[in-house]
């Protein structure tokens, strides 16, 4: 018997060895962050997310999963690049995505941050800049004309999505592999951008090629969203299929060509678009805030699309490209075409946030009674928002007292996790899947009533 015990310990010794040495580290970094930084121990690098000032409480993205952090604000310390009046207002300043160093303690199981570091816009010397407006003479010209070389230095993956027309890619954490694509006159003017003012790879690339000889380079500092903002860019048939159409990334997809042309032969998923229609199609199109990627085909990727993507533009919307060659260039990669009738009302559902769910499902499961649903309904809202009401037989714990009230939550059923704007919600999500608890979250905002009925916006 003792011989037995003695080797089942020794089996479950080598199983718990064998799945420790299996267990992956989270990454500390986002990858994106690794091209230019190291991360200190007790520190985090990536994309600031949502803010809870109510729960004293953040998320930050790292790549494709989030960290909850907590926060003193008697304590914490934020770095901006503008002056705040306090942390609260500091916070509020980070725009949602803004890259942030946090640096954190573990305290009673969780992380509370010490300091925010909201990254700074580059510092380029002015003779190493090069303007939006000097750009765009530039790209008009072309670059045999114009006698430039115009290089995204962004990871292919984020050049696919849209890039600054004539641009070429060379990403700049594989500088080194690509040397040979670079022009052979070394006093050619090369401009490099990155995804905006705070990215450090067109620095880091200018850097480089300076120290191979090349004496005219120059940085658009303002970098893709700079160029967004007041243009259309460009993307390859295989970069439409790969960024958007394979990994089924929701998008517009409008073609403009004539609808007897068009329904002999287009892309799947394409709508239909009248280029003298402009004003009736703004009335139905997602809104500029949703951010939604248009596409506009036509059948060379000339004039036609690239008039409709600039009134697009200047109706407020970012993240507009036309098809390289249009039509005739998708068909010439041998890429799938559809026939028939094309769509003619533009639909766009933003991708779900990981763990939400529908507003639909929310509201079948909540309206039923407590004993029906075989789910807890979980109201993560402090004790000033739910003695105004909750919905019936909703279990209440406020966000920030999760982690001490663990007992009360059961792991043999679902949870559906709500807040007032699903911010609160979110982060309740996070902590607790990581625990291993079946949860998801209403990412939308909920009104509810002192009777137990509830409004979804």
């Amino acid at each position: 018997m003792k011989l037995r015990s003695l080797i089942s310990l020794c089996l479950a010794g080598a199983c718990l060895s064998l799945a420790a040495a299996d267990a992956s580290p989270k990454a500390a970094s986002a990858k994106l962050c690794t091209t230019c930084h190291t991360t200190d121990p007790g520190n985090f690098r990536g994309n600031f997310d949502n803010l809870a000032l109510k729960s004293s409480s953040f998320q930050v993205r790292i790549d494709d999963r989030f960290e909850v952090l907590r926060f003193d604000q008697a304590s914490l310390k934020v770095v901006t690049p503008e002056p705040a009046a306090d942390v609260a207002a500091a916070l509020r300043s980070i725009a949602k995505g803004h890259e942030v160093r946090v640096q954190y303690l573990e305290k009673a199981g969780e992380k509370v941050a010490v300091l925010v570091v909201a990254k700074p816009p580059v510092k380029v010397a002015a003779g190493d800049a090069i303007g939006l407006e000097e750009l765009e003479k530039l790209v008009a010209l072309g670059p045999d004309q114009g006698n430039y070389f115009l290089v995204d230095c962004r990871p292919t993956a984020r050049f696919m999505e849209g890039a600054i027309p004539t641009a070429v890619n060379l990403p700049f954490p594989a500088f080194d592999k690509n040397v040979d694509k670079l022009p052979a006159d070394k006093h050619k003017l090369i401009i490099y951008y990155c995804s905006g003012k705070t990215c450090n790879m067109s620095p880091g690339s200018l850097q480089k090629v300076r120290a191979l000889g090349y004496t005219h380079a120059k940085v658009f500092v303002d970098g893709m969203p700079g160029w967004a903002r007041k243009h259309e860019g460009v993307l390859s048939p295989p970069s439409l299929k790969a960024a958007y159409l394979d990994s089924q990334t929701p998008l517009v997809l409008l073609d403009v060509r004539p609808v007897a042309a068009a329904s002999k032969g287009f892309i799947q998923g394409s709508v239909t678009a009248d280029p003298t229609g402009m004003a009736a199609l703004l009335k139905t199109f997602p809104a500029a805030r949703l951010k939604p990627p248009v596409v506009v085909v036509d059948e060379t990727g000339g004039e036609g699309a690239q008039a409709f993507a600039r009134d697009l533009v200047q109706a407020g919307y970012t993240g507009v490209n036309v098809l390289t060659g249009g039509f005739r260039a998708w068909q010439a990669a041998a890429l799938p075409v559809a026939t028939g009738t094309l769509g003619t009302k533009v639909v766009f559902t933003p991708r779900p946030r990981p763990g939400s769910v529908s507003p639909d499902e929310f509201t079948r499961i909540a309206s039923l009674a407590p004993t029906l649903r075989g789910v807890v309904i979980l109201d993560v809202r402090n004790p000033d928002e739910t003695q105004h009401g909750t919905i019936k037989g909703a279990l209440t714990i406020p966000e920030p007292q999760l982690m001490a009230r663990l007992s009360e939550l059961p792991k043999d059923k679902r949870i559906l996790c709500h807040c007032s704007g699903g911010v609160r919600a979110e982060l309740a999500y996070h902590l607790l899947k990581d625990l291993g608890y079946d949860i998801q979250f209403l990412a939308g905002e909920i009104t509810i009533l002192e009777s137990g009925e509830f409004l979804l916006d």
